[in-house]
């Protein structure tokens, strides 16, 4: 998408680009009170302030900036951190510039807004791409130029199970994960009724789905007639699954549930629900890359959103130096080390990615493995209404027809607004 300059002024409507998803992008807290670390100045000129996505984080950030001290003794500021959901940071960053955090982390969904808004400006410090994964590099960057420094690699999901249920050849389709788990009265789970993993349906049919060159709608052929797989055989395979005894349509809070009563023993999910799964299965905790599905007779492999976090730096910053230092700092090596050994973040930073613990960490392991068929979540805000409604639809077990298609793609691309 190219940028023009005109939308500086336009703060609000950048806000509206590319806002965040459910799902991994959509974890984190609201927004809450600010945090001093030191002793707080009692003038803002003072301070630093740095946005994380969850309380929890904050714990994390601590360190940091404890760390960061003792190597940059000449620091001037006082650090205070912020909660504001990654999901949520293009509207709270430019729904008021002026009260903007110095430094924030969003999810990479919102980059184009940000820059487009002139808040991210390029960052010229060539090791950032040198010392990050080449797809994150990609996810934080806007025609070749990097505007945000990467800070995980985990923004995705997968399939968890509990190997205690599965063989092997079972976990290959979408069939045997099902048979197998019903064949024991228990259950498999997927956020079907969510645009985020209702992607997975569609993602590697031949049906397409991107952002328009104005960057603010999208181009959608889920509706399909022509393609080899039509778009109604994939919301009949949708419906085919749901149906299943072997399956139940639930979010997060019905997989750790079912995980901790015994009742479900495979789900779809990301890293941030591996210690409550870790907690309800122990030993018998695995992962691995989502499996094919049945559609109009054909195994398709299932796709899935690639997501990454990111590290901003407010350009309207009066502190924007030292707020590139502690940005660079805080998404290092030992940083986002740190991040994982703390919160189970997985790492973009390619030797922190490549030690012996994250490679033992299964969740890490199997987005690794379904990367190959992930996508970066380009779509406009249409795209997730559009979704809900029709989730909510195939979820209540209402019968799809071309005319509903029709209407999805319609509302998708912004054709309708109802």
């Amino acid at each position: 998408m190219r940028l023009q300059k005109k939308w500086l002024a336009l703060p609000v409507m950048a806000a509206m680009l590319l806002t965040g998803c459910g799902g991994g992008a959509g974890r984190g807290a609201a927004s809450g009170d600010a945090l001093d670390f030191t002793t707080a100045s009692g003038d803002a000129g003072n301070d630093l302030v740095v946005s994380v996505g969850t309380e929890e984080d904050k714990e994390v950030l601590k360190q940091i900036t404890s760390d960061f001290k003792k190597d940059n003794p000449d620091f001037p500021y006082t650090v205070k951190a912020k909660v504001i959901s990654e999901a949520d940071a293009s509207n709270q960053v430019l729904g008021d510039i002026n009260s903007a955090p110095d430094v924030f982390t969003f999810a990479d969904d919102q980059l184009n807004a940000l820059a487009a808004s002139g808040i991210l400006h390029p960052i010229t410090d060539s090791s950032v791409k040198s010392e990050n994964l080449d797809a994150a590099v990609d996810a934080a960057s806007i025609d070749g130029k990097l505007y945000a420094y990467p800070m995980t690699a985990d923004n995705g999901y997968f399939l968890y199970y509990n190997k205690k249920y599965f063989k092997d050849s079972d976990l290959k389709t979408m069939d045997g994960i099902m048979k197998a788990a019903s064949s024991k009265g228990k259950k498999v789970t997927m956020d079907i009724g969510a645009g985020w993993y209702l992607y997975s349906f569609f993602g590697n049919t031949g049906l397409k789905l991107t952002l328009a060159d104005d960057g603010l709608t999208n181009k959608c052929n889920w509706n399909s007639t022509k393609n080899k797989i039509k778009g109604i055989d994939v919301a009949n395979a949708i419906s085919s699954i749901l149906k299943n005894p072997g399956f139940e349509a639930g979010g997060d809070d019905v997989l750790k549930a079912g995980a901790a009563d015994g009742s479900v023993v495979a789900g779809v999910s990301g890293v941030w629900l591996s210690s409550d799964l870790q907690k309800a299965w122990g030993d018998n905790l695995a992962a691995c890359k989502l499996p094919t599905y049945t559609v109009d007779g054909k195994q398709v492999q299932m796709a899935s959103y690639a997501g990454y976090k990111m590290v901003g730096v407010n350009s309207f910053s009066a502190k924007a130096d030292w707020a590139n230092k502690f940005a660079a700092y805080m998404t290092n090596e030992k940083s986002q080390t740190l991040r994982f050994e703390k919160r189970g973040q997985g790492p973009s930073n390619k030797k922190a990615a490549e030690t012996d613990e994250v490679k033992a960490s299964p969740g890490i392991q199997a987005l690794l493995a379904q990367s190959e068929y992930a996508s970066l979540q380009r779509v406009g805000q249409k795209y997730w209404d559009a979704t809900t409604a029709f989730g909510s639809d195939l979820v209540s077990g209402a019968t799809i027809t071309q005319k509903r298609l029709n209407t999805l793609v319609k509302q998708i691309t912004g054709s309708v607004t109802d």
